[in-house]
């Protein structure tokens, strides 16, 4: 039998059938022992083969090859990595400019992510109706730099509905991943959205300005017309899994452009002479930010923060 992994909380997965009926299942006990190195070998957004048992739960038997997938480091070292969900046709990174403050380093380590992946990336800046004259500015300058580099960006209030029909468009049709920091509103905007939802809502701490955890795991949720939208716990951090130092420019499609009139084919765009993307940064055609955020990346890569894949 096939269906739609909808949710996944923890060791019970939720999988809808084709013919709309939800099964809680279970992986295989084989399954686990074939070299997958995640958290969670299956993810919300695989469409897996099921067998049916007695009690009416169900054992996953087999994934099918995923389209994509949206990858990050997972926390736990003696793993590799953390799938949030799979075959999406666009993903969504929920940013604030302050309450809390999302880094431009971990947008474009997001950004780079779903390049390497092959997921079209979208930006959603929220919590507009909060800010004031200079985070407003910060907000138009971040618009600007994302814009430019191809990034679409959306400008919404979840509190006073701005921009909520924008995006709500955008996911007909899609299977959209939804993500972000713990405290950027998303769950909030994903009620405004499809208020049936129902999606928690967390305060923020006031004191830390950092979000309180209200997404325990991922889930699917149909949207309005057709469609899907994946609600994922918010994260903290966002480390870029296993890519090759010489890829990485790869993924920060400005620096890939320029990359191509360095004097060297494999220039890492650090000390080498007749660098093309170093000269871009100081003839500010490539941002400052966006350039400190590739050395970031890079330096993860060397320094071995996180347990290489086997």
């Amino acid at each position: 039998m096939r269906g739609l992994v909808i949710r996944n909380t923890g060791s019970w997965y939720q999988v809808k059938t084709e013919d709309g009926t939800l099964i809680h299942c279970k992986i295989k006990g084989s399954f686990r022992l074939k070299g997958i190195r995640t958290t969670n070998p299956v993810a919300v957004g695989d469409y897996v083969r099921i067998i049916l048992n007695q009690e009416g739960t169900g054992l996953i038997s087999e994934i099918e090859d995923r389209k994509n997938y949206i990858i990050r480091k997972s926390s736990n070292l003696s793993k590799q990595s953390h799938i949030l969900a799979a075959n999406l046709d666009q993903c969504m990174l929920v940013v604030t400019v302050n309450y809390p403050e999302t880094s431009t380093t971990f947008i474009d380590r997001f950004l780079a992510s779903a390049e390497a992946y092959q997921v079209p990336a979208k930006l959603v800046f929220n919590k507009t109706d909060m800010y004031d004259e200079a985070d407003l500015a910060y907000l138009d300058s971040l618009i600007d730099l994302y814009t430019y580099i191809g990034y679409p960006c959306f400008r919404v209030s979840a509190l006073t509905g701005t921009g909520i029909e924008e995006v709500k468009r955008d996911l007909q049709g899609k299977v959209t991943l939804f993500s972000g920091h713990s405290g950027v509103g998303k769950s909030t905007l994903i009620n405004a959205i499809q208020p049936e939802i129902g999606a928690r809502t967390g305060e923020i701490s006031s004191y830390h300005k950092k979000g309180m955890h209200t997404t325990t795991f991922s889930e699917m949720f149909p949207v309005e017309g057709s469609g899907y939208l994946i609600d994922t716990p918010g994260i903290k951090g966002f480390g870029t899994f296993d890519l090759k130092e010489e890829e990485i420019g790869h993924y920060l499609p400005e620096i890939f452009r320029e990359s191509e009139h360095c004097r060297y084919y494999n220039c890492t765009h650090r000390h080498e002479p007749d660098c093309a993307v170093r000269k871009a940064v100081e003839e500010h055609r490539i941002s400052q930010s966006r350039y400190t955020s590739y050395l970031n990346i890079i330096e993860d890569q060397e320094e071995g923060k996180y347990r290489a894949a086997h």
